[in-house]
């Protein structure tokens, strides 16, 4: 099957998305939709994406009910979030339509293609939307899932014509297994995700798996500055006819990064690459961010693309939502959205932040994201808090987990005042705005960090802000 000709996979006419609204769900349900399927789904509350979806033809129902599954549904597909009780995913398997995966349909989709698969604790969904942001630029019409919108509701996948399909890979719950990609990048190696893995061992075992899966005569790119990624090479040297490329500043990376020069909002990065000097623009600030694009270089490169080319090509991406994402401007104060959740991005990002401050305070609105996350890392949370000026806390963003005795968000403000941060605990969401429009002064920079409903203060701390 040629790309430009990509079919439906079969069963997949007619699918039944639960949780349709969600990021990766929403992205599938959209490709499906481009290609011709006829698509439904259902969400528990109405969004922006929801109406993205209905553009294009999509049903979408509110809450999850048996009578929102068609009579002619061909599959249902489910991520690992939904719960077996749901009562479209039980009156499924009572009819015995098939339950498929989220990534397992992914992975339907990019029969025909070739793949570049982006994995790593952190820093995937950037990696990913600069590679469809650049090869589209390119005019190479690259298909695309992300974990994340680019620059408006709905924008985080899309059906090309071209041969390249760039994915986002989630190790979270194992189901980057799924995929054979031609191109593998993985980031980074970090113990995460607790609910689903019990040791670090066991994160290298679920990679060492993911990079098993790369096609012969294929390419891994990995981060040569991260431990983690490194000893994940270590391990895997031995499979025949695969490519490692290591990327990084460190002596020896096949891609070294010589200089990195923070401008604002944007940075400047020089690599050198079989010999030859190559600078160009990274137009989001950070030097993680700087890493992230000369991975993608390299896994662009690997596919083929010429890497002028793609170097020139990258500073076409001017971010994703969520990803220091600046929400606006207002009395001197400007609010950027983080997504960071885990402490190496929050430490990552308030870095970031800290070189773009010019002088001025950094202050955050931090919420933790599930309580296993917080049982562990909680007291890592806390000491990246240290790097800020000030910050409030929020109370523990449940997401799909149920309450664990004894976690709550005191654990990452104890452990924030241990290391020196002024922190206060704030347990009211709407109290929010008016705190923060107390602390902030003209040429402060005001961060809301975390993957939960924290995004939704941005708007609302501007609003304050102005008034």
């Amino acid at each position: 099957m040629s790309p430009t000709a990509a079919t439906v996979p079969p069963a997949m006419d007619r699918p039944h998305f639960i949780g349709i609204g969600g990021a990766g769900m929403s992205g599938i349900a959209k490709i499906l939709a481009q290609r011709g399927a006829r698509v439904s789904g259902s969400d528990a509350r109405d969004s922006e994406t929801a109406g993205a979806l209905r553009a294009l033809g999509v049903t979408v129902h509110l809450g999850h009910d048996a009578a929102h599954l068609a009579p002619d549904a061909t599959a249902v597909v489910v991520s690992s979030a939904i719960r077996t009780e749901n009562p479209e995913l039980a009156a499924a398997r009572e009819r015995g339509i098939p339950v498929v995966h989220r990534s397992d349909a992914l992975a339907a989709l990019m029969a025909g293609t070739r793949p570049i698969a982006v994995a790593g604790t952190h820093g995937k969904t950037t990696t990913t939307s600069m590679l469809a942001v650049a090869l589209t630029a390119l005019g190479l019409e690259p298909s695309y899932a992300i974990g994340g919108d680019l620059d408006a509701p709905g924008s985080n996948a899309h059906h090309g014509s071209g041969e390249i399909f760039v994915a986002e890979a989630d190790e979270s719950d194992r189901s980057f297994h799924t995929y054979s990609p031609e191109v593998a990048v993985v980031l980074n190696v970090e113990l995460d995700h607790h609910a689903n893995y019990a040791s670090l061992e066991e994160i290298y075992d679920s990679f060492e798996t993911f990079v098993g899966k790369i096609r012969p005569g294929g390419t891994l790119v990995v981060n040569g500055d991260q431990p983690g990624a490194v000893e994940l090479a270590s391990r895997v040297r031995d499979i025949g006819a695969l490519n490692i490329v290591t990327v990084g500043e460190s002596e020896g990376s096949d891609v070294r990064i010589t200089r990195i020069n923070p401008r604002g909002l944007t940075s400047e990065v020089t690599v050198v690459l079989d010999g030859r000097m190559l600078t160009f623009t990274v137009s989001v600030p950070g030097r993680h961010y700087a890493h992230n694009a000369v991975a993608a270089l390299a896994a662009g490169i690997a596919m083929g693309v010429p890497a002028r080319n793609l170097a020139a090509a990258l500073a076409k991406y001017t971010g994703v939502k969520r990803r220091l994402q600046l929400k606006g401007e207002a009395a001197g104060v400007q609010v950027i959205d983080s997504y960071a959740h885990h402490p190496t991005e929050m430490a990552a990002d308030l870095e970031a932040i800290r070189a773009a401050a010019d002088g001025g305070r950094v202050l955050v609105v931090f919420q933790p994201h599930l309580f296993s996350r917080t049982r562990e890392l909680g007291t890592e949370m806390g000491g990246a808090l240290a790097l800020a000026d000030a910050s409030v806390v929020l109370d523990v963003y449940p997401a799909r987990e149920d309450p664990i005795p004894g976690v709550t968000s005191e654990l990452v403000v104890d452990a924030a005042r241990a290391a020196g941060a002024d922190v206060v605990a704030e347990h009211d969401k709407a109290a929010v705005p008016d705190a923060v429009a107390g602390m902030a002064k003209p040429g402060d920079l005001v961060l809301t960090m975390g993957a939960g409903d924290v995004t939704d203060l941005g708007p609302l701390i501007l609003a304050r802000l102005g008034s």
